[in-house]
């Protein structure tokens, strides 16, 4: 590629990244996950749209780093190959002089990406680094880049930073406060937290654009997918059977496919983040691999689609928001999650670390019933006794209490305020 078409576009870009105000970027809790000195490159993964770029922005520009950039998801840097890296970095210091850091972003749209981090690492370049595909960027690091990197997932908005976005008082016990953050709660259960989504007017058109860019551009281009309005409709099929195990056989009948095909299309959905897996637990690999629960990355997915009739089930919305906050939560401690099923005892997720169980949380938006209430906590209780772990909580829509039963005591806690609450 022509240098002199390179570094106008990287020009073009750099007055983009610093052209928004810095006080209106959101402030994310993975901020702090990001190192000013460390000589790992710092790859941020996640779904399109979930704020990637936007949080090394901020950090780059709070800290006034000396750092390049690169925006790969830009139509005028499509035919850059691996081969051109050379010419690039001549644009970069063309355009920024002597850096220190260098931020590249969704950088596995570059065959061969890794090569060039590689070099730029043992050039003592600091690097930040954004992606949309987890198994490219998985496989490549751990091939590549051996322990000379560190990942860190973002989500869309937690609750907690939706409510900020929506400037709920999150502090206050007040009777007032309490009910507007569970009204806040309910419209995040139906809303999602894409971030860009939050102040955009034509909410079908954005997700379904989105969804379409996904599934086009990062999966059945980049895969060669044969049979891509499968690939589609399997995708709206499973965002509409969110919080189930995914079974392929019943999903090849469906589709008419085979269950390699679907088994295939299933994990090119969850490299490019549209759905996650929870795998159920076992001490058994084989198990582990064999059963998997499917949870939608964002609940906007569910609700912002033509042809959708999800939109009644709150209770699996509140589940699906709880698996995310999980994942935020323990992922980031080298933790697991899974779920627990066995005859007629089910646990909604099952925290792990270094091989033992650290905590078993149900997810139950109303136990008024004392049917409801009794199966819950029977589940829990036996995977506790099953698996010696005495931390058990019960997360519900509404109350707040202690259940003391067969020598076990188990945390009612409000969704809403769990949500918000502090944790390491």
């Amino acid at each position: 590629m022509d240098k002199d078409k390179l570094i106008r576009i990287l020009a073009d870009q750099h007055e983009q990244l610093i052209g928004s105000d810095l006080a209106s970027l959101c402030s994310r809790r993975e901020e702090a996950l990001l190192s000013l000195d460390s000589k790992l490159a710092q790859v941020v993964i996640g779904v399109r749209r979930s704020g990637k770029s936007t949080l090394c922005e901020k950090f780059v520009r709070q800290n006034d780093l000396n750092c390049a950039y690169v925006n790969f998801d830009d139509d005028r840097l499509q035919e850059l190959t691996a081969a051109d890296m050379d010419d690039l970095l001549d644009a970069l210091y063309q355009a920024y002089g002597n850096f220190s850091h260098l931020f590249l972003d969704e950088i596995q749209n570059i065959r061969g990406w890794q090569l060039f981090v590689n070099r730029m690492l043992r050039q003592g370049i600091r690097l930040l680094v954004t992606g949309s595909n987890s198994k490219l960027l998985s496989t490549e690091l751990t091939t590549h880049l051996t322990g000379r990197h560190r990942k860190i997932e973002l989500y869309p908005f937690s609750f907690r930073e939706y409510a900020n976005a929506r400037d709920v008082d999150l502090h206050s016990r007040s009777t007032r406060a309490v009910a507007l953050r569970k009204r806040a709660l309910r419209d995040y259960l139906m809303e999602g937290g894409l971030p860009e989504l939050m102040w955009e007017p034509d909410r079908r058109g954005y997700v379904e654009a989105l969804m379409h860019s996904v599934i086009q551009n990062d999966i059945a281009r980049r895969f060669k997918v044969k049979y891509v309005d499968v690939l589609r409709r399997l995708a709206a099929y499973m965002a509409d059977n969110f919080c189930q195990e995914f079974v392929a056989t019943e999903l090849s009948h469906l589709f008419g496919v085979s269950d390699h095909t679907v088994e295939n299309y299933y994990s090119y959905l969850k490299e490019a983040f549209l759905l996650l897996g929870v795998p159920r637990f076992s001490y058994m690999s084989k198990e582990r691999l064999r059963y998997e629960k499917t949870y939608v990355v964002d609940l906007a997915f569910v609700s912002e689609r033509g042809g959708t009739f999800s939109s009644s089930n709150v209770g699996w919305r509140l589940e699906n928001a709880v698996c995310i906050e999980l994942m935020r939560r323990v992922h980031p401690r080298y933790a697991d999650l899974f779920y627990y099923k066995e005859r007629k005892w089910e646990v909604d997720f099952v925290v792990a670390q270094s091989g033992r169980v650290t905590e078993l949380v149900q997810v139950s938006y109303d136990v008024s019933s004392e049917k409801t209430l009794n199966r819950e906590v029977s589940g829990l209780i036996h995977a506790a006794e099953k698996f010696g772990c005495d931390n058990l909580l019960l997360i519900t829509f509404e109350g707040s209490s202690e259940i003391v039963r067969d020598g076990y005591t188990i945390r009612v806690v409000p969704a809403a305020e769990w949500f918000i609450a502090d944790y390491e």
